[in-house]
């Protein structure tokens, strides 16, 4: 396995499947399993979940309210999706920990690093929830910091297409799809693959991105195993 340690990167948006909001019970399973193939080739995975099913606080800042307490109550969010794939996880017998950046100590660990760590290598699934535990980041920048305290090896995006493209493939179907780019590639050429934040300190850590399409059964396991599935940014 090219990989020993990866992050995935799940948007909150990814669990509502077919529904307008919240979280679908079938397309959660559907992920458990797809990371339980994972598990059971060696891999250790760390996952970041966004809250954007539930409520972003960018958006209700539009509208009004205050930035610092939407984004806390964006943070709550992605722990209840963290709780949510935790439940779907055990009920396939694959041990999980979840850890959050802010504290609530009744349904999840605090983040501490070497604890993290630990429980990855004895082979569980750590889900890490509340972003990176203040406001103004975002799940992707979260993702790329955890990935970075862990060691991971790769930060794996799940999306709901299959790579990046030079425009949006839902919008323009003359949108072509890069196999690899690199990190200054996708800087000058302005496309969107996370936020400014998160995808420089990727960067400046050399920290490799592959983008793909989470939804097609199988995907994750083929990424994990070299095959060429989705777009790699790497330098």
């Amino acid at each position: 396995m090219p990989y020993k340690r990866i992050l995935l990167k799940l948007s909150g948006e990814a669990l509502m499947g077919d529904k307008q909001y919240g979280i679908d019970p079938k397309r959660i399973a559907d992920y458990a399993q797809e990371i339980k193939a994972v598990v059971e080739k060696g891999i250790e995975v760390a996952i970041v979940i966004g809250g954007g099913n539930i409520f972003r606080g960018l958006a209700a800042a539009s509208n009004g309210m205050d930035r610092v307490q939407g984004d806390h109550m964006g943070m709550l969010a992605t722990v209840i999706n963290g709780l949510a794939l935790q439940s779907a996880l055990e009920e396939i017998a694959v041990q999980t920990r979840l850890q959050s950046a802010i504290q609530i100590n009744e349904v999840a660990e605090p983040f501490i690093r070497r604890r993290a760590m630990r429980h990855l290598e004895k082979g569980r699934v750590v889900i890490f929830g509340g972003g990176t535990g203040n406001p103004y980041f975002t799940t992707d920048s979260a993702a790329v910091l955890r990935a970075i305290e862990i060691e991971a090896d790769v930060i794996i995006k799940g999306t709901r297409v299959d790579g990046i493209y030079t425009a949006d493939p839902e919008k323009d179907v003359n949108a072509t799809k890069f196999d690899k780019i690199s990190f200054n590639e996708v800087l000058s050429k302005g496309l969107k693959v996370m936020d400014t934040t998160a995808f420089t300190l990727s960067q400046e850590n050399e920290l490799p991105i592959i983008v793909f399409d989470m939804n097609k059964k199988g995907n994750l396991l083929k990424i994990v195993s070299g095959e060429a599935i989705g777009t790699v940014v790497n330098l």
